[in-house]
Parts: C-alpha cells; structure tokens; sequence
C-alpha cells in the first residue's frame, strides 16, 4: 500500500514538472523575455532560499563547504537578478545592451569558484568565519558589479551580428574546467555527504556543465541553444534546493552534512568509553578496599616495657610481643635461639658440642 502511494506520489510530481516545463517552454512563442525571465527568477528565489536556509541554521554548522556556498548564493543570485534586469528588451540598463552577457559570466565564475574553494575547504577540514565569507561575497561582487556598469572594463562577451567574443566562449570552457574539478573534489568528501545529497549535489554540477556548454555557441540571445542552457541551469538549481532547502528544512539540525551525527556518534562512544572506565575504576576501589580491609598494619608509637619487653594495647594491658604482633597483623612466629642467648643459657651444650667436635 505504502509502496503505490510513493508510486503515485512520484507520478503526481513528475507529470507537475513535465507540464511546467512544457508550459515553460511555450512562453517563448510568446515573449522569450518572459521565458527568461521565469527561469532566473525561479534560480533567484531558490539563491535566496538557499541563503536564508543556511544563515537561519549557522549557528549549528560547521562545514566550511556549507558556509561558503550558503552565503555565495546570496551574491550569486543578485547579480543574476541585475542580469535579468539587463537582458536585452528589458526596459532598464538602456545604455548598453550586453550588460546581461557580462553579468552571466561573471555569475557563473562565481559560482564555480565557489564550488571549488569551498570543497578545497572542506577536504582540508578548514574553520571558516561567516563574517569572514561575508565580507569577501560582498567585496568581491562589488568589485564586479563596478567593472561592469561604472569603471566599464569588464571584458566584452557578445558583439551584435559577430555573436559571443572570444574571451565569453573560453570563459564558459574555463568554468566548465572548474566545475570538472569540484566533480573530483565531491568524490574526495563524498563521505561528508550523505548519500541522497552527494547524488543532488553531483547531478547539479553535471546539469550546469551541460548548461555552460550550450552558451558556447549561440549567436544570439533568444536562440534555441540560449533556451536549453537556461534550461540545465533551472535543474542544477532545483537540484541545488532540493538538496540544501528542503533537507534542511525537513531535517534542520542535519542539514546537508552528517557531521553533527558523528559528532554525536562520537560523543555516545566517549560517554560509553568513560562509562566502563568507571565501573572498572569503581572495580578497581572495591579491590583495593578489600585488600585495605586484610591487611593490618602496625603503625603509630608502641609503649614496651625497657626490661621485660612487654607491649602495652589500647586497653592498657601488657601483653607478650608475640602475642600483640600476631593480634595485630598476618604475622606468625616459630621460635628459635641466637648465639648469644644459646652461649648465656646453655653454655653445657656449646662446651659438648666444641669437645665433641
């Protein structure tokens, strides 16, 4: 029963995306800027829920990975709104109308290099502040935003009726390349991930590889290659949501890494590990306790009389120093004679003894 309402769960949904994309698809009969449109503010919206996620939940993270692109996304997504805003047809930035080219690549160099860092980070097992990431996000698309829109020396990525320039095409090989590298470094911490979000995060990377490569070699902005590369681009960031937003929100304390549960699983095996230390030191008291117990031990200032050798007890009787050794600890006694007493008492006996001898 459980298995055919998965089953129709899942056709539901899959016949959801499929019209939505079909739908998707035909608005550019209509308008392409509405097309486009759609999409970057679906991969906007989910940039931002991907920030807000992560920045809501920072306090119980440690992953530098998560950090850094949790906090990327904020930056990312905002140029790729100004990136909207300038698409050509877009009633806005009318001064130029090659900004959204400019923005596109600078988004996506970004995003890669994020990418990569942050799993560079991550194998290394390195500590990142969130001021720290923050600030950096914020001077590093500051500083790409002016070279764009004020200081103008951005280089130039499509020329009308020429198509993309050459520095757009090499860029899009070169964060193509980048992207192959953090594929290799995911492999690397792939036992960071559990395995549904190491599957999300792969396939992602995969769709906007895919996705780069198809603005390698459209001559213009609404050309069908243009379509299909905003098309890998609304997967990788579905993919990206589902991986980050929706775990995270089912699963807060979670999120994408298992790090808290080996925390945990780590502090059980401590707690477990000082368990038996201590029954095995409470073990150990016990036995010496006993051991305590059986032993006597003479100790302290014992009165003898100076003639006699008698030793006087705790109750103010003499006794025989046999007798209070013995009373008081282990000790036994077998009685012999030394030579001197053997010489003072029985002299008769050491006189026959030298004659016979």
């Amino acid at each position: 029963m459980t298995s055919s309402l998965n089953f129709s769960s899942r056709l539901f949904y899959g016949s959801l995306i499929v019209f939505g994309l079909v739908g998707l698809y035909l608005t550019t009969h209509v308008n392409y800027l509405l097309f486009h449109s759609i999409v970057e503010m679906i991969s906007i919206v989910v940039a931002a829920a991907v920030f807000i996620v992560t920045w809501s939940s920072i306090r119980y993270i440690n992953n530098p990975y998560l950090i850094t692109v949790g906090i990327s996304y904020l930056f990312i997504g905002i140029i790729d709104l100004l990136h909207t805003l300038a698409y050509k047809g877009m009633p806005i930035f009318t001064d130029y109308d090659y900004y959204a080219n400019q923005l596109w690549i600078a988004a996506r160099y970004l995003e890669s290099l994020t990418l990569l860092v942050s799993f560079v980070l991550l194998l290394g097992n390195r500590k990142v502040s969130k001021k720290a990431v923050l600030t950096t996000y914020l001077a590093i698309t500051t500083l790409l935003l002016a070279s764009i829109f004020y200081w103008k020396i951005f280089p130039e990525c499509f020329v009308a009726g020429k198509g993309l320039t050459p520095f757009k095409i090499y860029s899009e090989y070169i964060i193509s390349a980048i992207l192959f590298c953090s594929l290799f470094l995911l492999n690397k911490n792939r036992d960071k991930f559990r395995t549904n979000v190491y599957q999300l995060l792969f396939f992602s990377i995969i769709m906007t590889i895919i996705s780069e490569l198809a603005f390698t070699f459209y001559i213009s902005n609404y050309g069908i290659s243009n379509i299909v590369g905003h098309y890998f681009k609304l997967f990788s960031f579905m993919l990206i949501y589902q991986a980050v937003v929706t775990i995270g929100i089912k699963d807060p304390y979670q999120l994408i890494f298992n790090d808290l549960n080996e925390a945990n699983h780590a502090l059980a095996g401590e707690i477990e590990l000082r368990k038996k230390s201590e029954i095995l030191r409470e073990e150990v008291i016990q036995n010496l306790q006993s051991a305590l117990n059986e032993i006597k031990v003479l100790k302290g200032i014992l009165p003898i009389c100076m003639h006699c050798k008698k030793i006087r007890d705790d109750s103010g009787y003499w006794n025989q120093l046999e007798h209070y050794i013995v009373s008081h600890s282990h000790a036994d006694f077998s009685h012999g004679i030394c030579p001197g007493c053997m010489e003072k008492h029985y002299p008769q006996y050491l006189d026959s003894a030298k004659k016979t001898g």
